[in-house]
């Protein structure tokens, strides 16, 4: 590694807050980021892909943010309130102690839901407290240029492409560009700003007090009436409930798609280069996630997704590399051109930072068995599909059996060209089998013979060519010798039986070369280049499989410990980056689907295995 996070951090003088030290709040269209120190310091409006209003995390000077904290040396502490996605930061004084209530309202009301509301509530419980305040928007990734205009107790920030309007009952003041509050609150007391989209006919609209109180009344309902329709009531609830509900905020409720992270450029590596936009929907995720929502009895956001699939046309794509495309933007669209911003010097200076996702362009095939398979569940678990989707599942099956055995760029989004990767085998044979299994279980014509032949062929492939005798494991590409996580899917998708000779070969190589205290790297890139510099660090979902993998082997023991350990990486919230870095620091996007679908499903079936 090419700086020590800590090390770093010190030398960018403490200027930015550690991702760990975040906690998410959103509308179910868009999220913010707000900091242990009170700081919203990621926020993009009004959808999740949208340009930057707040973006610190990624420029400490030029991001602009939201700042919102006492004016004395506070201690601080930051929960959820609980089973919900409202979000409270209590400071704790000598003379004093306050919090923040940040949230933002769902409603059904589309003009509402336009404003994208953040409201901020500050309250003192006990003591006295002075408070701070500076609004400080950079639009268009800091890019644009605005104007501000103040009129009273409501602030007008006006871009080229978007107009936000601050509303306080706090006195506000201006220089034109920032705005500023200071104020003093005693016990019982409180304060509220409110930020909305604004435009000819959504004028600023004030905010008062008791209307923000039954604001945070209304939407601490809304999470707690979501919540409980949860079926878990395992060992493990209370993260279950949390991931659950970080699923939940990763959805974007016009569609029905699901982002796979609510950030961009987030480093996997401090001063690395493996910094990339999560923003839009992997088929893979997503897919994913229908699994993980079904398991706890959430089949209506199964249901939006299918919606999504389907309205969009994504099984009757025509693209170069077939049928479906490896991610989609959260309204369907399929141009997501990745560039640069320079200006932006990065989270701990680990620039690039990137917009959009060139990976759009890969052949990435797991992502037939994937959505497949999240078909196949919501078929079986939900609703039956409807005979269009079934013509559209058969021509992408058939598309398969002609294209399954071809190199493409694999689960990993590696840019070092194009190999022969087994996850990719395997996932395709789970195309075909779950295509295979809701044509026998309903009776739907297929061209059974024609896809058996095609199942059972790779099915082959893997065993002759995806197992290393050198190894005595089943390895990352046809007749190759390392090691990839990946392929701990391989009994969860019931390749092959979780207690084969061979798998528990397999998992004890993964666990011999690739595990570190229950963290699991994604493979060596030292003995698999992947055409990016620098080392990464461990891959939580891989972590949460291995959990599952041991579950499923008998070795209940080992998977309650890993798990256990796993939990310990989690942030004061319950929330997980997608990657854990070598001293336990988070890395990358944040919060992550991927880790927290993960967390589901290994919680979800250790806890089955122990009874």
């Amino acid at each position: 590694m090419a700086f020590g996070a800590a090390g770093f951090e010190q030398g960018y003088g403490g200027r930015y807050t550690p991702i760990s030290e975040h906690g998410l709040i959103g509308d179910l269209r868009t999220a913010a980021l707000v900091g242990t120190d009170g700081t919203i310091d990621w926020y993009c409006c009004p959808r999740f892909d949208a340009p930057s209003v707040f973006a610190s995390i990624l420029d400490a000077d030029r991001g602009g943010s939201f700042e919102l904290a006492a004016e004395v040396p506070t201690r601080t502490r930051q929960f959820y309130f609980p089973d919900t996605n409202v979000l409270i930061t209590r400071f704790f004084a000598a003379d004093g102690v306050a919090e923040i209530q940040d949230f933002m309202p769902v409603v059904d009301d589309s003009r509402e839901a336009a404003r994208h509301r953040l409201i901020r509530r500050i309250v003192c419980v006990r003591g006295t407290l002075p408070f701070r305040a500076r609004i400080a928007p950079r639009f268009g990734y800091g890019a644009e240029a605005h104007t501000t205009h103040l009129e009273g107790r409501t602030a007008v920030f006006r871009s080229p492409s978007l107009t936000l309007a601050l509303t306080a009952t706090a006195p506000l003041e201006t220089d034109g560009l920032d705005v500023w509050s200071h104020f003093k609150l005693i016990e019982g007391e409180s304060n509220v700003f409110a930020l909305d989209q604004v435009g000819d006919d959504a004028p600023p609209r004030s905010c008062p007090r008791a209307e923000a109180q039954e604001q945070a009344e209304a939407t601490v309902r809304f999470w707690r009436r979501w919540l409980a329709g949860s079926r878990y009531h395992g060992r493990w609830r209370e993260m279950v409930n949390r991931s659950a509900l970080v699923l939940k905020l990763l959805t974007y409720a016009p569609t029905g798609a699901i982002v796979a992270a609510p950030t961009t450029s987030l480093p996997e590596q401090i001063g690395g280069e493996r910094n990339w936009d999560y923003r839009y929907v992997w088929v893979r995720d997503a897919a994913f996630c229908v699994y993980a929502m079904l398991r706890l009895g959430f089949t209506t956001e199964a249901e939006a997704f299918m919606g999504f699939i389907s309205e969009r046309g994504i099984l009757r794509g025509t693209g170069e590399t077939g049928p479906l495309q490896i991610m989609y933007g959260i309204d369907g669209r399929t141009e997501l051109p990745e560039y640069e911003l320079p200006h932006l010097e990065g989270y701990l200076g680990s620039g690039p930072v990137r917009v959009g996702n060139a990976a759009t362009g890969q052949l990435q095939l797991d992502i037939y068995g994937a959505l497949i398979d999240s078909i196949y569940l919501y078929d079986k678990w939900g609703q039956p599909i409807s005979s269009d989707r079934w013509d559209e599942v058969g021509a992408v099956v058939d598309w398969l059996c002609e294209h399954w055995d071809q190199p493409d760029e694999g689960v990993w989004e590696t840019r070092a060209g194009r190999r022969n990767f087994v996850y990719s085998r395997l996932m395709c044979w789970v195309a075909l089998e779950r295509a295979m299994r809701m044509a026998n279980r309903r009776g739907l014509p297929a061209d059974l013979p024609r896809w058996r032949e095609s199942r059972d062929a790779i099915y082959r492939q893997i065993m002759r060519r995806g197992w290393s005798a050198e190894r005595r494991a089943f390895v990352q590409g046809l007749d190759d010798h390392v090691l990839d996580a990946s392929l701990l899917m391989m009994p969860m998708a019931k390749f092959i039986s979780p207690t084969d000779p061979k798998w528990l070969s397999t998992l004890d190589a993964l666990g011999t070369d690739l595990v570190s205290d229950s963290l699991v790297y994604r493979y060596d890139p030292t003995a698999s280049p992947d055409g990016l510099h620098g080392p990464e660090g461990t891959f939580s979902i891989c972590s949460f499989w291995y959990v599952e993998a041991l579950a499923r082997a008998g070795r209940l023991e080992e998977a309650r410990l890993a798990f256990e350990k796993m939990l310990t990486y989690a942030n004061h919230l319950g929330l997980f980056a997608e990657e854990i870095g070598p001293t336990g620091e988070q890395l990358g996007n944040f919060p992550q689907a991927f880790t927290h679908l993960s967390l589901i499903s290994a919680a979800f079936n250790l806890d089955r295995a122990l009874g």
